[in-house]
């Protein structure tokens, strides 16, 4: 049940720095949000009737939920919500789920984590959470200053932060990985790859071998660093194993998101098979 919202200004500003909630804008943000078990608070529409048959057609499984408690306000309201109002007409507030990091790298199902270190763009981390959903993997890990929940994220991944686990790492963001199956990436990972404690790190890197199907050991926490400056040495030190995406010369790199649809789609098309 969603709470009164006498002041929309306030409570979607207020959100915006509240480390517990999660501002969804849009239909698509809000759809999946609620697909995947989010608790909404508040909801605010400019027009009840044009989202009602917008819904109907692009969100019909949720389409009663998301109109139950939406409360209607003027546009010009709306266009003070969010930095660019959406254009679908509605934005919402839903509580972030709390995530367990250390129950997450202990887990013992073989899907990958995807682990950012110090993504720069927001849209950009919100692009790679929506793949690794679609991908179904494990969750995403980041580290750096950015919120990977950071409103710009959910728009990004179109509320399918909710579909999978995503966090901030601490001060010891590489605890629970690495150092443990140099071997691994030679060898095609198996079930019983999966019952140790610590997770293998595979560093994407250009210098590393080039990727091959069938070939991520199993449970791997899947590195990716920025496109200008690539992982630290750090975590390259502590990695188990480097790889690198197979390309044509001359192109130096590819956009972040773009890199890891490619590793995660290998690793998932190979499982499949």
């Amino acid at each position: 049940m969603q709470t009164s919202m006498t002041d929309p200004k306030r409570i979607f500003r207020d959100a915006r720095r509240d480390p517990d909630l999660a501002v969804l804008e849009g239909l698509h943000a809000l759809k999946h949000a609620l697909r995947f078990g989010a608790q909404v608070l508040h909801t605010a529409v400019v027009e009840p009737g044009q989202l009602r048959a917008l819904a109907d057609a692009l969100a019909p499984d949720v389409c009663e939920r998301i109109l139950a408690d939406a409360r209607p306000v003027s546009s010009e309201v709306f266009a003070t919500l969010a930095p660019l109002a959406p254009s679908t007409g509605v934005i919402a507030i839903a509580r972030r789920p709390q995530i367990d990091v250390g129950g997450l790298l202990a887990d013992a199902s073989p899907a990958p984590i995807v682990l950012l270190e110090a993504p720069r763009d927001l849209g950009n981390i919100g692009a790679c959470v929506r793949v690794a959903a679609a991908a179904d993997v494990a969750g995403v890990l980041t580290t750096g200053i950015h919120d990977p929940w950071d409103p710009a994220a959910l728009r990004g991944s179109a509320g399918l932060h909710f579909a999978l686990p995503v966090a901030r790492l601490g001060e010891d963001p590489l605890e629970g990985m690495g150092d443990h199956a140099k071997d691994q990436l030679h060898e095609p990972a198996t079930s019983s790859d999966s019952g140790a404690s610590q997770r293998p790190l595979v560093a994407l890197d250009p210098d590393g071998e080039p990727l091959r199907p069938g070939r991520l050991p199993a449970r791997a926490v899947l590195a990716f660093g920025t496109e200008r400056q690539g992982l630290s040495p750090e975590l390259l030190d502590h990695a188990d194993a480097r790889v690198c995406l197979p390309m044509r010369e001359g192109v130096s790199s590819l956009n972040l998101a773009t890199a890891v649809a490619a590793v995660l789609y290998s690793w998932r098309l190979a499982s499949a098979g």
